[in-house]
């Protein structure tokens, strides 16, 4: 297979892939990485930047990329600032809402992670909104 995309098997497959960009960030941004039926990534792109909470995210343009590409599963990712990777109890509703909005859309959220400064959280890992 001479496809040079990342395939994605793991919640360190995808962190590996955004923690160079995402790590030293000085605002929150959402990510959504976009990959095909092998779990290759399509694309990446960046939904939000600045406040990352529950109320400030419409869960549909998490999946408006998706949507339009055809992806069968999506990753989220965003990061935190100040280093601590421990999830909000917004983080945990973003998840909640989108797994939710992903089986609407027949679009599975394989993962959220939350990006510190050295380390990641998978919220799936964790059970925390899937």
């Amino acid at each position: 297979d001479s496809d040079a995309r990342p395939r994605i098997s793991s919640p360190a497959d995808a962190a590996n892939i955004l923690m160079g960009s995402m790590s030293q960030l000085s605002q929150e941004e959402m990510h959504v990485l976009l990959l095909d039926t092998r779990n290759r990534v399509q694309r990446m792109r960046v939904v939000y930047r600045g406040n990352v909470n529950a109320s400030m995210i419409r869960i549909s343009e998490l999946f408006t990329e998706a949507v339009k590409d055809n992806a069968p599963s999506i990753i989220l990712a965003h990061n935190h600032p100040s280093g601590d990777t421990s999830p909000s109890a917004d983080d945990i509703q973003v998840t909640r809402d989108a797994v939710k909005a992903g089986n609407l859309l027949d679009i599975q959220v394989l993962d959220h992670l939350i990006i510190g400064a050295q380390s990641f959280l998978s919220m799936k890992e964790r059970g925390l909104g899937f």
